[in-house]
């Protein structure tokens, strides 16, 4: 059985590594973990924000929407972190099942949702700071702001920058060596 779709075709670069295909998904399992863990410190950093506001003085004065908002951001906060925890549930189950393509696979997508979640959370948190800072009014506008940007960063960006068709160079004898010695990957166009 092969694995999960590379987002780019194989070539010359994919295939540098040398490595089998057991290894291959060991090496993605651990990179997936290892950018649960950078979501992870983030959504903490945020939760335990969260969580204080409630014991602030100022929280009392609050309106009704920003207080609504608050406890959507609490639950937004609760649920990307439990989301997080699915791809260590699904490795104690599929553990020794040697299916480690599908938990990687399962991993990504889970990933993915996660950025999206932490996307959804920093807008948000940036936009009720500005609503209880300045205004409601200023609230919507900043957090909506915030969450185009994000789009922007975390879903455009990667999109066009690993584009197929976009042109890559390597060295050709080492990371020291001057751009005029480049030479363009055999995939690229």
């Amino acid at each position: 059985m092969s694995g999960p779709e590379d987002p780019l075709p194989p070539g010359a670069a994919t295939d540098s590594r040398h490595e089998s295909e057991d290894q291959r998904m060991d090496r993605n399992w651990n990179e997936l973990l290892q950018e649960i863990r950078v979501l992870q410190t983030g959504v903490q950093i945020i939760g335990g924000f969260l969580l204080t506001l409630p014991f602030q003085q100022r929280f009392g004065t609050l309106t009704e929407m920003q207080r609504w908002w608050f406890l959507l951001l609490v639950v937004l906060a609760t649920m990307t972190t439990g989301l997080m925890l699915v791809p260590v549930s699904l490795h104690r189950r599929l553990f020794q099942h040697h299916v480690k393509y599908r938990l990687v696979a399962a991993g990504d997508i889970i990933v993915k949702a996660v950025v999206a979640c932490v996307s959804l959370l920093i807008a948000g948190c940036a936009g009720l700071i500005f609503s209880v800072a300045v205004a409601p009014e200023a609230g919507l506008t900043a957090g909506g702001s915030i969450l185009a940007a994000l789009v922007v960063l975390v879903l455009l960006y990667p999109l066009l920058s690993w584009s197929p068709r976009r042109r890559r160079l390597r060295p050709k004898t080492g990371p020291g060596t001057p751009p005029e010695n480049q030479q363009q990957d055999r995939n690229s166009p």
